[in-house]
């Protein structure tokens, strides 16, 4: 498949990237991939083989607070065994995520001290195994630190020629556009991606669009098809038309889903998670499908007006990506 590319940053990248968090065993559902982590890999490697460019990890995504740093080692050793050419794999970024913390009785916080993002970076780069990380994206604000010093001890990652590009994570229009006057544009070497959960299911914070477009940021929307627990919903109920227009293309409501993203904004990758070669491969055939104005009507049109985000819950911390 000849895959659609899309900018991100200084780089052209696959339309649709690949969410690596399920491969970790996160959420719970999918901790059966942890017995077997040669099949992890080969997804991640299958996803290469098909053309994917992006591939999105975290330090925090791992089986438990134990082992944390599970996800960017995978990603690590599985880019590393692929056996692509040089060429190959020189097109492909990895992108991970740090600010949240993970520690002993799996205790969940936020950090975003000058101190804990050097020290972040520098071990992520070492599970990942570069010298350099070429995107690093701020998971989560830290409610103890303003806004300000935060996003300025980010920029130090830059200074110290620690990442290559910087991205920030669940933040808002507003957020966005002060981080922005901070740190800059991509053009002038600020921030490149934002990644929010977007979806069929959650469509919050949609002003957020506007901005990306104006300053040429990519969105990677998080959960793109709704999440583990209800992604499998796509296609019932108020989502039956993404199945009924599947059916007309031969194509799966997820496939119609990936299509409807890249519809919705010029800006989006999506990044959906999976586990099997088949999922990542179905999800991918969306990336040609091309929407009507009216099928995206008749999508738009029955989609849940009340879309509530996901919300971080303590007793869950598990739905945090």
């Amino acid at each position: 498949m000849n895959i659609p590319q899309r900018q991100l940053g200084p780089w052209k990248v696959s339309a649709m990237g690949l969410g690596c968090m399920p491969m970790s065993g996160m959420p719970v559902e999918r901790a059966a991939i942890l017995e077997e982590r040669d099949a992890a890999i080969s997804v991640i490697q299958a996803a290469l083989d098909a053309g994917i460019t992006l591939l999105d990890t975290a330090d925090i995504y791992a089986p438990s607070w134990k082992t944390f740093g599970h996800n960017e080692r995978l990603v690590g050793e599985a880019f590393r065994s692929w056996s692509a050419n040089p060429e190959s794999k020189s097109k492909v970024v990895i992108a991970t995520k740090n600010g949240i913390t993970r520690g002993p009785g799996e205790s969940w916080g936020r950090a975003a001290t000058r101190d804990y993002f050097l020290r972040a970076a520098e071990a992520s780069a070492l599970r990942l195994g570069v010298e350099k990380i070429q995107l690093w994206q701020h998971h989560r604000l830290d409610p103890t630190v303003p806004f300000e010093v935060q996003f300025e001890n980010l920029q130090v990652l830059l200074e110290r020629g620690l990442v290559e590009k910087i991205g920030v994570s669940n933040y808002n229009a507003e957020q966005l556009r002060r981080a922005i006057k901070l740190g800059g544009t991509p053009s002038q070497g600020g921030i490149i991606s934002i990644q929010n959960q977007y979806s069929p299911r959650y469509r919050n914070d949609s002003d957020v669009f506007k901005v990306c477009e104006e300053y040429g940021i990519a969105y990677l929307p998080w959960s793109p098809l709704g999440g583990v627990r209800l992604s499998s919903k796509l296609g019932e109920g108020s989502f039956g038309p993404f199945d009924e227009i599947g059916k007309a293309k031969r194509a799966s409501a997820y496939a119609i889903a990936i299509a409807w993203l890249l519809h919705t904004s010029t800006t989006i990758i999506p990044i959906p998670g999976a586990t099997r070669e088949s999922s990542v491969l179905d999800s991918l055939n969306g990336v040609a499908i091309s929407l009507t104005d009216a099928e995206i009507d008749f999508l738009n049109s029955s989609l849940p007006e009340d879309s509530p985000l996901d919300h971080e819950l303590v007793d869950q911390p598990i739905f945090l990506t």
